[in-house]
């Protein structure tokens, strides 16, 4: 065969390359596209440039390679990829230059060395690589413009009224029954016009009547009672009492009472007390809880320019850990409340201690105030021998508990059981002993390393909380301001802005949103639904982890994507046909629901009658609760006989 007559020089001749690289014998054309005064130069395989594998090529013979060769190299084949190839120049020339970006950092790959790529795949990779390039480049600028719209150094500022009016700070610390909630119940009573801020819609409740039966000056208070999901308007109303995300900071008051001062460091909801701090309109704001949150209330002052007075309470009754473990259900005396941390084990402790012969009040999480209230009015009256319950008795509920029995030592935080913190710890047990009813409080353990645990978590020190990193969660302004100078309307696009991208000079403030809020914003971004509708809805107040409220919930979000109207309808029957489990969760549905109407009312219509159905069911809980018991009771008593 004449030296002509080979592949490699046949392809030469014809103004190619043949190339036998791994995998691939090619053909590449090699030219410079010109665009302008753009010179790009080029080497590539042209869409039909990859002839064959090594072993087919090799099959082929002398005579079929040079004929593929002709097949594939010709004028018209080189004259299309010059085309695309400027074509593609063209294109990527232009988005470079609208993004500020360098052409050759991305044509220059053109002209790279030996590949069996083809010319289309090698143009996709690098629209890839151009498409990143100025995905970053608009994160970047999206990132920076962020900062710029947002310095949560100036967040106290956002607070206006508070900001402009002198205030002034008076914190009561100390351990559970030293009287510091009353000393500061006491002044709001007596103030022209107050409000008082509270964990829980319990608290909120509670002491909404206990403002309303309060008489200074021998003159009725006009009380509000506002809470996410309940309204009790007096008209000419001088005080409110309300949750603390409920703070009103336009509405200047002579005096504020922030309750439970040290939920500053809760990891989900500690943002609402640094609002309510930061942006109290009040002359006075008494900033009450334990010891541990001075530091961070010092700090807080310092920051805000506010005068601070700190005042240190003892606790009214000792409280001493009793000798042994209880150990059996026949030590159980009247005036104890027994503590497991589920609904389940409440439930199972209150039918064995009921089997003893005794009446049982109970008191958990899932029950509403109304219920928790009647429950412990039982306990307090005496119509209950012993309260169970879990850590929802830590907080408010003035109950006279002379011993607090711990039935386990370790609680489920979420995620894993693990030993129950100390600061809990030292919440629950210190409800015994109440001032006026006992002259001393006692602790123990059912068993006996939960008695152990208990006594070493007694003589140990309760971590201070934080004097940095106060939570600030996204209001609808911060995500709107986002918004308007990133373009974007993904929900958990902006929740991650203000989670990253926020300036943060000093980390005093910092930026937080919950786990829950998240997994929620993903799924709301699937809905044709505004920032503010899918923000409202990331913070309604059911629970993700009960698979038929998140049901709910879920329609609830469709609807309103599809712009219709949600109702309730009045059953009388459904209550009755439920179990317990059920009928608790009713009622958390119609607050939820409650919760709605009050923001957009127009697709949930029926606030009104959401409050009728929840106390309905609240009613049914308790009544249930009570047959419970009482069927308990004869079991135990007929086992005795």
């Amino acid at each position: 065969m004449a030296a002509a007559e080979t592949p490699e020089l046949l392809a030469q001749q014809l103004g190619a390359e043949l190339l036998k690289l791994e995998g691939a014998v090619v053909v590449r054309f090699s030219g410079v596209a010109e665009l302008g005064a753009l010179r790009v130069p080029y080497a590539l395989v042209p869409g039909r440039g990859v002839l064959a594998k090594p072993s087919k090529w090799r099959r082929l013979g002398p005579e079929g390679q040079l004929e593929l060769v002709r097949e594939r190299v010709h004028p018209a084949a080189m004259e299309e990829l010059r085309h695309n190839v400027v074509a593609f120049v063209g294109r990527i020339a232009a988005e470079a230059e609208d993004a500020g970006l360098d052409t050759m950092a991305f044509l220059g790959t053109l002209a790279e060395g030996p590949s069996s790529v083809p010319a289309p795949q090698v143009f996709e990779r690098i629209e890839q690589r151009l498409a990143h390039a100025v995905e970053r480049q608009q994160e970047e600028r999206h990132a920076a413009l962020t900062r710029e719209s947002i310095n949560l150094a100036e967040y106290p500022a956002s607070f206006e009224m508070a900001r402009r009016m002198p205030r002034r700070f008076i914190a009561l610390l100390g351990p559970t029954n030293s009287g510091k909630t009353h000393q500061a119940m006491e002044a709001l009573a007596k103030a022209k016009s107050g409000i008082y801020l509270a964990p829980l819609r319990l608290l909120a409740l509670e002491n909404y009547e206990r403002l309303l039966e309060a008489k200074p000056h021998g003159r009725e208070l006009k009380v509000n009672l506002i809470t996410g999901e309940e309204r009790r308007i007096m008209e000419d109303a001088t005080h409110v009492a309300s949750t603390v995300e409920m703070l009103a900071p336009n509405m200047r008051v002579d005096v504020a009472v922030i309750d439970e001062i040290q939920m500053l460091a809760d990891r989900d909801r500690g943002a609402a007390w640094t609002a309510a701090v930061c942006g109290a309109p009040a002359n006075v704001v008494y900033l009450v809880g334990s010891l541990e949150a001075r530091r961070a209330v010092e700090a807080l002052a310092e920051r805000l320019e506010c005068p601070l007075e700190v005042h240190v309470l003892k606790r009214k009754a000792p409280l001493a850990m009793e000798a042994g473990p209880v150990r059996k259900l026949r030590n159980l005396r009247r005036g104890d409340a027994v503590i497991a941390f589920s609904r389940r084990d409440v439930l199972m402790w209150r039918d064995m201690i009921a089997e003893q012969g005794h009446s049982v009040a109970t008191i958990y999480g899932n029950l509403s105030p109304e219920v928790r209230q009647a429950q412990a009015a039982r306990f307090r009256d005496g119509s209950a021998d012993i309260v169970v319950g879990t850590d929802a008795i830590a907080m408010g509920l003035n109950l006279p508990i002379e011993r607090v029995v711990m039935t386990t030592y370790v609680k489920f935080n979420g995620v894993e059981e693990e030993e129950v913190p100390i600061a809990l710890a030292r919440q629950i047990v210190g409800r015994a002993g109440r001032f006026g009813v006992h002259e001393e409080g006692f602790v123990a353990g059912f068993d006996d390393d939960t008695h152990q645990v208990m006594r070493s978590l007694m003589k140990e020190k309760i971590p201070p909380v934080p004097a940095s990193g106060f939570a600030v969660a996204p209001s609808i302004e911060h995500l709107h301001r986002i918004s308007s100078v990133t373009g974007e309307q993904s929900l958990t696009r902006l929740f991650k802005r203000f989670v990253h991208n926020i300036d943060v000079p000093d980390g005093f403030f910092y930026p937080r949103i919950t786990d829950e809020q998240m997994e929620r914003a993903l799924w709301l971004d699937t809905l044709a639904l505004s920032v503010a509708e899918k923000f409202t809805l990331s913070l309604v107040p059911i629970s993700s982890r009960i698979p038929s409220l998140h049901s709910v919930w879920e329609n609830w979000a469709r609807a309103l994507a599809k712009r219709k109207t949600c109702t309730l309808q009045r059953d009388p029957y459904d209550l009755v046909r439920q179990n317990l489990q059920e009928v608790e969760d009713t009622c958390r549905m119609y607050s939820a629901y409650a919760w709605l109407s009050f923001r957009i009312p127009e697709h949930f219509p029926d606030g009104e009658l959401a409050h009728e159905l929840a106390r309905a069911a609240s009613d049914r809980v308790d009544a249930m609760l009570q047959a419970q018991n009482a069927a308990v009771r004869r079991r135990g008593s007929r086992r005795d006989r």
